[in-house]
């Protein structure tokens, strides 16, 4: 089968839970959520931890996790299921978010906001207080097994009139909000999934805080910690700090070359030029 729809099987907890560290109370407010059968929204800007908690909070919870990738040609089919030929025999095969509803696991919709407002609105009898999930094609409605958990996430930085969700969709979710961690918790977490030494990863979230105040309409984005960490891989891998972070820093973040130009210099006055 050839979906539109990224998605993961559901698989058991890994042995070890995925690394993160909280920063207020967004574990709390996920527990008792989850616990009271409520939907929730992650909000906040790319590379901030968003999807590393889900997957944390599954482990801790023991529910398996199905992440599907939201993009502009998922539709209702994608996440539900259709029907397929297999062998000269028409049979039915369940979408990622039907065999959530069935198996009791949590499903992530990430980057929600970027799927069709007619798909999303699927979700509805999910997020409110029936937890069922109507398939048309089949005639029934699936009553969400227990443990079931739905979970979407968003950027508030890419909302606009075409990409945001229905008024109708947010007041069915229970909002955490994110943001980029404290720079001494950024510095804890960079060194430990990079494998570089803290002296380094300071380094790292100084510069990423200097780019953060930047103030440009040509920058969309700033430094992440998603980007801190392939930084510091990069160097970890014997690659000069200065051109890991021109590599993984610089060029994803802009293609302006006045912009491009300015974030090397900063990297060259917070990682220093090759032999200087």
């Amino acid at each position: 089968m050839t979906t539109s729809a990224t998605a993961k099987r559901p698989q058991p907890a890994p042995p070890g839970r995925p690394y993160y560290l909280p920063v207020g109370n967004e574990e709390a407010v996920f527990e008792a959520a989850y616990h009271q059968g409520l939907s929730i929204v992650l909000k906040g800007p790319t590379g901030c931890g968003k999807t590393r908690f889900v997957e944390a909070m599954a482990h801790r919870l023991g529910r398996p996790l199905i992440t599907v990738a939201c993009h502009d040609d998922l539709t209702t089919a994608d996440l539900v299921g259709r029907y397929l030929l297999r062998g000269g025999d028409t049979e039915w095969v369940d979408g990622p978010l039907t065999r959530a509803v069935r198996e009791g696991a949590i499903c992530y919709l990430d980057e929600v906001v970027e799927a069709r407002q007619d798909t999303t609105v699927v979700l509805h009898p999910l997020a409110d207080h029936r937890r069922e999930l109507p398939i048309e094609r089949l005639g029934v409605t699936l009553a969400a097994a227990p443990g079931f958990g739905l979970v979407v996430s968003y950027n508030p930085g890419y909302q606009s009139v075409l990409k945001d969700l229905k008024d109708s969709t947010r007041q069915r979710l229970v909002a955490i909000e994110f943001s980029f961690p404290a720079p001494d918790l950024e510095q804890r977490i960079v060194s430990r999934e990079a494998g570089v030494d803290e002296a380094t990863a300071a380094l790292l979230v100084r510069l990423a805080g200097a780019i953060r105040r930047l103030e440009t309409s040509g920058l969309r984005e700033v430094s992440s910690t998603r980007v801190l960490v392939a930084t510091g891989r990069l160097i970890a891998a014997g690659l000069d700090p200065r051109a890991a972070a021109v590599a993984a820093i610089a060029g994803p973040l802009t293609d302006d070359p006045a912009i491009t130009r300015g974030l090397i210099e900063m990297i060259d006055v917070y990682l220093g030029t090759p032999g200087a």
